[in-house]
């Protein structure tokens, strides 16, 4: 059974990054869903999948990981604008029956991610 995880590391601190949300999107005939959102736990994660089954279809999805609100309560004053508010992620998923696990590694001015397992 195919699934969508993900999970954040708070890479300046090297902690999990907890208490994020994370709107999950599908692309519908060039128009954006909105899926629904999740918070990441004390671990960085997700207490389920994202999706799975029959809600996991192929396609383009994107992750919005909201870091401003995170990083305000992380150590010392961020500068106001903050650098990164929201991460967005896009993304194609081509066989739906398989696992696809997209994680962010973040700082407060940087990110990355890639296609883990």
């Amino acid at each position: 059974m195919g699934k969508l995880t993900t999970h954040i590391l708070d890479t300046a601190s090297g902690k999990p990054a907890a208490g994020v949300r994370i709107n999950v999107w599908f692309e519908r005939s060039g128009v954006w869903v909105d899926l629904g959102a999740v918070i990441t736990n004390a671990d960085g994660r997700c207490d389920a999948p994202l999706l799975q089954g029959a809600a996991f279809t192929a396609g383009r999805y994107r992750l919005v990981f909201h870091v401003g609100p995170y990083f305000r309560t992380q150590g010392p004053e961020k500068p106001s604008p903050a650098f990164l508010e929201d991460v967005p992620i896009e993304f194609g998923v081509v066989d739906a029956s398989t696992h696809y696990h997209v994680p962010l590694l973040v700082t407060p001015w940087s990110y990355s991610t890639y296609r883990g397992s």
